[in-house]
Formats: structure tokens, sequence, C-alpha cells
């Protein structure tokens, strides 16, 4: 039967040998009297030996500040040269360490043994933390930007549509009027060369109008944008887009429509490009909470550790959006055996809206 205390002390060791937190121990001159496994492997042997032989100005060496109110790294007050001060219990410190350059660490440096003036340093690796944070803050900004570039989108869209469209739509109108007016021949013709390159101009804006920004998404769902983008493709392009949907009028959150349907657009755009194909087959599908997006060719498609011509940023693209509404993003291509592009976004039972 192991008595509380004999129990307390093998916890105790067993803590300081194999925890992953670094722990130094000093005396009041700053002399190291032990350190764990994972201290010993942050800091240079020579460091190390400076330490256990008294010097206390050792881990300044390796030292690059810590992080006060008002600077992000700074020597100013060092919790060494004042270590019982009470805003020292906790911080944060920038060390260079043997193998992995400069790391940021949460730091702990209080007095344990009032009597002897024995003070533990403890710190805590927090490079995945940083990058977890700087991942979110990334994402975080990237939604921001794709956010503010949709809404513009949308702006200049109905704006070429309402405004732009229709005005030259007026003129159209007001020059088929004005063939009734005259006899002139010459002018006549002239009349209707402009009124079809007119006509052909506001085809053109329409088009760019719904390229931008398709009304039919952000008012019908991805069901009436898709079948309306591809109708648009097969009599522009003649390429032939083979439909399948089962999500019938089910509409679902803005962000993921709008990176549904500009991952399939990508994707369909990418093989009428490069594919060298005459058709393209496209399902949508909801299973289980998971939107489910296949683009599909029989072209000549690459060699997965090959750059695709061409596609490389709308690939990153595509991946990019598909990471910032939790989804994930796939390509499968092979030389001479086409290439399959799959979206799969979690949606949740409660998030499709009839």
């Amino acid at each position: 039967m192991i008595s509380g205390t004999d129990l307390r002390s093998t916890l105790m060791t067993k803590l300081f040998e194999n925890s992953s937190e670094a722990m130094f121990f000093f005396d009041r001159e700053g002399k190291a009297l032990a350190m764990n496994p994972a201290a010993e492997t942050i800091v240079d042997k020579d460091v190390l030996k400076q330490l256990y032989q008294g010097n206390p100005e050792a881990l300044c060496g390796t030292c690059r500040g810590y992080t006060s109110e008002t600077e992000l790294r700074t020597c100013l007050n060092c919790y060494f040269h004042t270590p019982d001060l009470e805003e020292f219990t906790s911080y944060q410190v920038y060390l260079e360490t043997r193998d992995k350059g400069v790391v940021p660490y949460a730091a702990t440096f209080h007095t344990i043994d009032e009597e002897n003036g024995i003070r533990i340093f403890m710190l805590r690796d927090l490079t995945r933390q940083f990058k977890t944070q700087e991942k979110f803050y990334q994402n975080k900004m990237m939604k921001h930007i794709i956010e503010a570039q949709e809404n513009e989108r949308k702006r200049i869209s109905r704006e070429l549509h309402d405004s732009v469209a229709q005005e030259l739509m007026s003129a159209v109108i007001d020059l088929r009027v004005l063939k009734y007016m005259t006899a002139d021949d010459g002018l006549l013709k002239k009349m209707k060369q402009t009124e079809v390159s007119m006509t052909r101009l506001l085809n053109d804006i329409r088009n760019l109008s719904v390229e931008l920004r398709p009304a039919a998404l952000d008012d019908f769902g991805l069901e009436a944008a898709f079948r309306s983008h591809f109708k648009r493709v097969e009599q522009t392009y003649g390429l032939l887009i083979e439909y399948e949907s089962r999500l019938s009028e089910k509409r679902y959150g803005s962000e993921i429509e709008t990176v549904m349907y500009r991952v399939c657009q990508e994707a369909v755009l990418n093989a009428l490009k490069y594919a060298q194909v005459d058709s393209v087959r496209v399902s949508l599908t909801e299973t289980g909470g998971i939107l489910l997006l296949r683009v599909e060719d029989e072209g000549i498609g690459f060699h997965p550790g090959d750059e695709p011509a061409g596609t490389g940023l709308g690939l990153f693209g595509m991946q990019e959006r598909a990471e910032l509404v939790g989804g994930t993003f796939s390509v499968d291509s092979q030389l001479g055996k086409g290439t399959r592009i799959v979206l799969q976004v979690p949606v949740g039972m409660a998030q499709g809206k009839e």
C-alpha cells in the first residue's frame, strides 16, 4: 500500500519527467537547480552548462522578449530581474530554441519555496495555437473578402441589368422607330447595322450581368441558378451538360449556395477550356446532411503530380472556398481518362429550408 506522501512524490516525479511543458528550477541567485527533459531539449548545451554553473544571464542569450501591454516583444523589467512582480505569474515569451528557431511560449515564473528562494520557470509551446489562430484569422478575412467581392458583383450585375441594359434597350427601340421615319436607303442600311451592333452589345451586357452574379441564385437558389447557367453555356459554347439533381426547391445559406455555384462554374469552365470534350456531367445531391457536387468529364485529363495548364489558380480558389464553409474538395484526374471534381459541404439536417 503506497502512502499518500509516497504517491504524491511518485506523481510529482512522473510529472517532472514526462510533462511536455518545460520546467526550470532556480535558486534566488539565478543558478539552475534542475530542469526536466522537456526543458533540456529547448536550449543549446552551452546554455544548459552556463545555467547549471550559476550564470543568471544565460537565458538572456536565447530570449527574444516577452509580450507586455505596450509591446509584442520587450526586455523591459525582465521577469528574471523582478520575479516577484504579480504581472509575471503568466505571460508570453519568445525563445530562440535549439532546433525550431524562435518559438512563442506561454510562461509562468514564480516562487515555490519562499524560505529557500526557489523559483520555477515553466514554458508551454504555443506554436500550434498560433497556427490555429492564424488560420482562423486568415479564413475570417477571406470570408470577408469573398463576401465583399460577391456583394460588389451583385451591385454591378444589378446596375448593368437595371440601368445600362435598360437604357440600351430604349435606344434600340428608338432606332427601330426611326427606321420608319425615312426612305433614304443609305441611312436605313446604316441604321440596321447600328441596330444589330447595339442588340449584340445588349446581349453581351445581359450575359455579363448574369456571369457576375446570377439573380436566380439569390432569388430561387442553386437549382434554378445551375439550370440557367448550363443553358447559357450550351447556347453560347455548344457544350452539352448532363445535369442531375435531387434538391427540388430546397434552399441553403447564402454562403453555402455561393460556394457551390462558384465551384461548379469554375469546374465547368475548366472542362470547357482544357478537357477537349463535347459534354460534361454534373450532379448535385444531399445525403445525410452533406451537400455533394460532382463535375465529371472524359477529356484529356492531367497527371495528379502536374500543374494542370491554366487551372492552377482555379483549383486553388475552389479548394479555398470549400474550406471556408467546412467542406472538402478533391480532384481526381488521369491522362486520357478525364477529370472528376468533388465538393462536399456539411449543411446539417436543420440548415436546408424549403
